[in-house]
């Protein structure tokens, strides 16, 4: 009896031990059948709302090229099979299931998910290297060759989408290359200044750019005493911000706003180096507007294609928003600089000792307060005054976006963050003396300081005391050009100027 009831339990268990092997086999079927079907192009199109990654893709060089080769989503948009192919996939599908049912699609920012930064979390490098083995074939230019030298000798801290961004998804507007165009567009029938305007008291003006049909509002900044940096209970303090120091500030001009594209491109149309001769006989002199060499031309587009215009110049280094400062000096008559960092603050402040000119407490707009994370912030007020991450759509903005301070400026704490004449050091504020008048920075360093937040940064990073620096090998870091440009950044593009003029024999002041 033992033995048949032995017996039957061992058929019932191989019996169940089939079944299960059975239905193993179909869901592995099943599942890669599934896995497969997923990882078509017509299931991500069903998915995806992008109103044009179909379109674009079809007219790109990975879907239309003389090889005959179509790269398709999964291709690109997951590592390979074998590097983590199948859980990058789950959760890929899991956020794009997600967004398509429960998200308000017209609100994605679409064009702010083609930027690098944004697009290095669903583009693998494993991916491009798969399939592009081989980074000097025969028919790669000198250029071309310089660039993926320089990419070989730095992979750790580049990527294939620093340079090529837009292989994938064609955009009719990027540029790979140098852009030997840029800035030269003209207007026809339109006013050009003649003089520039001629200012004899402190009061505000607008400046008039000789030869051209620019023009800008200098704001008059009184001079004044104020404590630079901030206390120490401040939230979101660092400590370079600190020790606070009484300073006295001589009256200046400002730029109401930061320097603009009409206005650098002015500056550029008249100084670019591209085609200028080199004047060997020395016929030229100090005087001479023609003696300042600008930019050479950029690399792709600088201004992203957010727009010209009234908007704030962007990706121009140290050394070109100086060279700007020098020629606008020479075509005026008067003496425009970048601002001291004492300057900057003191016109910023406006008067005011709070985190900001304006009332709010950071704690309460910041989204590294968790009440701020799940329920949001009143941003009412900040967004009046600032742009930043919350309010931006991750591009810089025109200037009527938003109120000026008590002393008439705009984006003084956003927008693009500005250069000022100071190096930087950690400990600036504590080499100062109470009461110093018109302090200057250090005296020697190895990069500048950079004032005010972005359209990139967090509302805790747009306080009046807030403080940065130039970055020069990060911001310079994608740049595939040998040697790397001297006047145009390849990785900053929230980082612009605006000018200070000195109210000195120039400008009416014979004190």
């Amino acid at each position: 009896m033992a033995g048949k009831l032995r017996k039957f339990f061992q058929e019932k268990i191989l019996f169940v031990l089939f079944i299960g092997f059975a239905f193993g086999i179909l869901f592995l079927i099943a599942f890669n059948k599934t896995v497969e079907y997923t990882s078509t192009n017509e299931s991500c199109e069903a998915c995806h709302i992008h109103p044009h990654v179909t379109e674009s893709w079809k007219l790109s060089t990975h879907y239309d090229n003389k090889h005959g080769i179509q790269v398709n989503c999964v291709d690109c948009h997951l590592p390979p099979k074998g590097e983590g192919y199948l859980p990058a996939k789950i959760r890929a599908s899991a956020i794009d299931i997600y967004g398509y049912l429960f998200k308000d699609h017209e609100s994605f920012n679409w064009e702010a998910k083609s930027t690098v930064e944004q697009a290095q979390h669903f583009t693998y490098e494993a991916s491009c290297v798969k399939c592009h083995a081989n980074l000097f074939p025969l028919q790669l230019t000198k250029e071309g060759q310089d660039a993926h030298l320089y990419y070989s000798q730095n992979q750790e801290e580049l990527r294939c989408i620093n340079c090529h961004l837009h292989v994938g998804h064609f955009d009719p507007n990027a540029k790979h290359e140098s852009n030997i165009g840029f800035g030269k567009e003209m207007q026809a029938n339109i006013k050009i200044y003649e003089e520039p305007t001629p200012v004899d008291k402190h009061e505000d003006f607008t400046e008039k750019i000789p030869a051209t049909p620019v023009d800008f509002e200098m704001v008059a900044i009184p001079g004044g005493t104020f404590k630079i940096g901030s206390p120490a209970d401040e939230p979101y303090r660092d400590e370079d911000e600190g020790p606070q120091k009484e300073v006295q500030i001589s009256p200046f001009f400002m730029g109401k706003v930061e320097v603009s594209w009409n206005e650098y491109l002015a500056f550029y149309s008249q100084t670019g180096a591209e085609g200028r001769s080199t004047d060997t006989e020395g016929s030229r002199t100090e005087d001479d507007v023609d003696a300042i060499t600008g930019p050479t031309p950029p690399y792709g587009q600088p201004d992203q294609n957010w727009g010209l215009g009234d908007r704030p110049a962007i990706t121009m280094r140290h050394k070109a928003a100086q060279v700007y400062c020098e020629w606008l000096s020479k075509v005026t008559g008067k003496t425009y600089r970048l601002p001291t960092e004492a300057e900057w603050e003191y016109a910023c402040r406006a008067g005011t000792e709070t985190p900001y000119f304006f009332e709010g407490d950071p704690k309460d707009f910041s989204k590294t307060k968790l009440w701020n994370k799940l329920f949001g912030a009143d941003t009412t007020n900040i967004n009046s005054y600032v742009v930043y991450d919350e309010n931006s759509m991750a591009k810089t903005q025109p200037p009527s976006a938003v109120r000026p301070n008590p002393f008439g400026l705009k984006n003084m704490l956003g927008n693009v963050a500005e250069f000022c004449q100071d190096w930087y050091a950690p400990d600036a504020y504590s080499l100062l003396t109470d009461g110093v008048k018109d302090p200057k920075g250090p005296v020697s360093g190895t990069e500048y300081v950079v004032r005010g937040g972005s359209f990139k940064s967090a509302a805790e990073e747009v306080r009046s005391a807030d403080r940065d620096y130039t970055k020069t090998e990060a911001w310079m870091k994608t740049d595939p050009q040998m040697p790397k440009s001297i006047w145009w950044y390849s990785d900053a593009t929230m980082v612009g100027f605006r000018v200070v003029c000195e109210f000195d024999e120039n400008t009416g002041n014979h004190n």
